[in-house]
């Protein structure tokens, strides 16, 4: 029932190579790439220049700005910019989190060569968090730092990394849009080139410290340029987006964010996000504006559905337009998949396109993408055109995934190491993810994600322990009373498992928690959480897939601490040597805390 949006079937080149590698090539063609992203602004507000580019709310509105208003505004930016002492030697910080001034920011800086580095607002509202920021400021060596509203983010501005930096805020820009400045912005718009550093995003750091990822204007250009040949649709009309993904974060300000600015569409920057407290906006957001796409993560889209379930007047105005659903981040679960899927046939008669893309923020961001129609959950589809993707079989039956193409990095900041370990000798970007066909005799079919490779871990008796699988499914079977576990066992016997639990749905249930030494004791709830791993256990095929004890944990993974990144994506690694101890307790019997299954 997608007919209408045009789709174009999937089309691969395969190539069998005699060392049992496979390289994957798109069939289809790469249209025009932009050779900058103010190539397309400039674009748009030639073309339509009143058309509604961005909003935001504004009390019980929203401040709206057009495409002709925001390159008025970018370019009175830009040449504020040049009468500094500004480059890729000293970039643009960007605090604070998704809005016009950042966007009007981050553009003007694009438009003349001068890259940005914006952060996760945690890092400078989160106290234990500031050395995170402070890392980032040593190696970026920032030339400006930026935040919306100055007063939330003073104690990241008071960072001794940061004195004698120049300082701007929305008032700043306000005073230099009112105050166009003489430097000459076509000059320096007209040495932009794809080569140009557009920014550096930082990496989650969930496997080791964030490392900066040089990323380009050729990356993000070609990158939009394969979007718009996968999905047609997106040059039939201009987009329409309610989209809360934070732009620090490859996903929301490299894919959503250029995907609206390529195609000349309009995003509504939600002030929400799938987190306690807040997914309320985002449901009013939701409820006022009908969006052509959707895009989310997949806990948001879980919590959306509860949502979509309960209100009739919701569900109309989302599905009164929408093209397609999209997520990543990580798989959506096939309960939420058949949810959407009933709510849209039956609110509006028709289906979305339902899918998914895959990448890194190395790969600005995507590399492969199901652009047909799907089955279900978990399949990342095939390369975008101008891609090429190599698969290396490893001793699980699964294919180690390395990419290649114009969308890819050169690097990372200021770290040859790390760089030249990222690539093999081919040049093909190692990006440490696995992956199977999902019919290995039909290749159109596409990929489907298995996991990282680094999660994989043998217990003493040489097992091997596929973590990434595993952990979804106990996150599923422990699901409401366990928010995220570390499973454990490397060099061990038995696998085991630290859960961190949700107290909210552990105190709805009125249980009393006790916290002993770092673990939580609660009867009732180790009895629910030991018969489900038992059950899961008992249908499970050996050793790597039954835990046989766990611990579940006081304290909440702390992103000061490194063992959380902003994404709120765990740092296996640091969490258990930072709770050693608490390891041992859960390998030691008779322990009081201990669940023993």
């Amino acid at each position: 029932m997608t007919d209408h949006l045009g789709l174009r079937p999937h089309k691969v080149a395969r190539e069998d190579r005699p060392d049992g590698s496979i390289l994957l090539r798109s069939g289809h063609e790469l249209g025009p790439i932009a050779r900058s992203t103010g190539e397309w602004l400039d674009h748009w507000a030639a073309a339509t220049a009143t058309a509604l580019f961005l909003a935001e709310r504004d009390g019980d509105g929203w401040r709206e700005l057009t495409y002709g208003d925001a390159r008025r505004q970018v370019r009175a930016i830009a040449g504020h910019l040049l009468s500094r002492d500004l480059g890729p030697d000293r970039p643009i910080l960007i605090l604070s989190g998704n809005g016009i001034d950042h966007a009007l920011l981050a553009l003007a800086a694009q438009y003349v060569g001068i890259p940005t580095v914006p952060v996760a607002e945690q890092y400078s509202l989160i106290p234990a968090a500031l050395g995170r920021l402070s890392a980032v400021v040593r190696l970026v060596a920032p030339g400006m730092v930026f935040a919306a509203d100055a007063i939330p983010y003073s104690a990241a501005m008071s960072l001794p990394e940061l004195v004698g930096v120049e300082r701007a805020d929305s008032g700043t820009l306000a005073c230099w849009m009112a105050d166009t400045a003489g430097t000459d912005v076509d000059l320096a718009a007209a040495r932009v080139g794809p080569d140009t550093l557009a920014k550096i995003l930082m990496t989650s750091g969930s496997t080791s410290d964030p490392k900066g990822v040089l990323t380009t204007q050729r990356m993000m250009t070609t990158n939009q340029a394969q979007v718009a040949q996968a999905l047609p649709f997106l040059n039939v009309r201009p987009p329409k987006l309610v989209d809360w993904l934070p732009w620090n974060h490859v996903f929301g300000g490299s894919y959503t964010f250029n995907l609206v600015l390529a195609h000349g569409g309009t995003m509504y920057i939600d002030d929400g996000k799938p987190a306690p407290g807040l997914m309320s906006r985002t449901l009013e957001n939701l409820s006022r504006v009908p969006g052509t796409l959707s895009f989310n993560v997949p806990v948001g889209f879980a919590q959306l559905v509860t949502s979509l379930e309960r209100d009739r007047s919701l569900r109309e105005t989302y599905f009164a337009d929408l093209d397609m659903i999209f997520y990543a981040g990580a798989s959506l679960p096939q309960e939420t998949w058949a949810a959407l899927e009933r709510l849209s046939l039956d609110t509006c008669g028709q289906l979305p396109l339902i899918t998914s893309s895959w990448g890194l923020t190395e790969t600005a961001p995507g590399a492969m993408i199901q652009h047909e129609p799907g089955k279900g959950a978990g399949i990342v589809g095939v390369p975008m055109a101008g891609v090429e993707v190599k698969l290396v079989p490893d001793e699980m039956g699964r294919f180690d995934v390395r990419v290649r193409g114009d969308n890819i990095t050169c690097g990372y900041l200021n770290d040859p190491a790390k760089t030249a370990e990222a690539f093999d000798d081919e040049r093909f970007f190692k990006t440490g993810d696995a992956m199977t066909f999902v019919d290995p005799e039909d290749i159109t079919k596409g990929l489907r994600f298995e996991g990282r490779l680094f999660e994989d871990f043998k217990l003493m008796t040489g097992t091997r322990v596929r973590a990434s699988d595993l952990r979804l499914e106990l996150l599923s079977v422990l699901s409401p009373y366990v928010a995220d576990l570390v499973l454990i066992g490397e060099g061990r016997e038995v696998l085991g498992a630290l859960l961190f639990p949700n107290r909210a749905a552990i105190e709805a249930e009125g249980w009393e928690m006790r916290e002993e030494g770092g673990a939580i004791h609660c009867t009732p709830l180790m009895e629910v959480l030991q018969m489900r791993l038992a059950q899961h256990g008992d249908g499970a095929s050996g050793s790597a897939a039954q835990v046989r004890c766990a611990l579940v944990l006081a304290e909440p993974p702390s992103m000061g601490e490194g063992e959380a990144t902003a994404k709120g994506n765990l740092n296996f690694a640091r969490i258990q040597a930072l709770r050693s101890g608490l390891i041992d307790r859960m390998y030691t019997a008779g322990d009081p805390a201990r669940l023993t299954v």
